[in-house]
């Protein structure tokens, strides 16, 4: 598993047997990053579901400004760090492990706001709609953010979001959303 683009272009990203996860795949982070790029530069985002951090990484890559990373694994919270380690971009990063309703908790008491939310729960958890939810009710977007999503077959309730591209890749989907004005 590599970065793809930007300024870590070609460096590996190590973790990616990590019982548990499944990183995104190089081809959807390709066609995912190409959909986003005019959003990332000076973003701050967060990778809710990090794994590895393959996504947050590839984010600061493509210039994002500071990137919070979250998964309730602390094998993964550990990989996590020594990917950030490794490509020393300590100083645009955040490393948390939480479950994702006590990380989301945490962002809002600590008044931060993102422009880009990375959602990428393990497929058998049907958890984006509760999510999109508390993003909007916890006022965690800043104007404009954009959550882009990774999932198989769940229905995504968009009552606060506005589907801005959807694509398939075999039995994955690939979402972008905006919040509704």
């Amino acid at each position: 598993m590599k970065i793809i683009s930007g300024s870590l272009k070609g460096r590996e990203i190590k973790g990616y047997t990590i019982d548990g996860t499944r990183p995104t795949m190089d081809r959807v982070k390709e066609s995912m990053f190409a959909i986003i790029q005019d959003y990332i530069r000076d973003s701050v985002c967060l990778d809710l579901f990090s794994g590895t951090g393959n996504l947050g990484i590839e984010a600061i890559s493509n210039g994002a400004k500071r990137v919070y990373f979250n998964d309730k694994n602390k094998l993964a919270v550990k990989v996590i760090k020594d990917n950030i380690n490794k490509f020393n971009i300590q100083d645009k990063c955040e490393v948390i492990n939480k479950d994702y309703i006590d990380a989301l908790d945490y962002y809002q008491s600590n008044h931060i706001k993102f422009n880009i939310v990375f959602l990428d729960p393990p497929y058998d958890n049907k958890v984006i709609t509760e999510i999109f939810k508390m993003l909007y009710r916890k006022k965690l977007l800043k104007k404009n953010a954009i959550v882009v999503c990774e999932y198989t077959d769940q229905n995504i309730e968009e009552e606060y979001f506005d589907v801005i591209k959807s694509k398939n890749y075999g039995y994955k989907k690939v979402g972008i959303y905006v919040q509704k004005k």
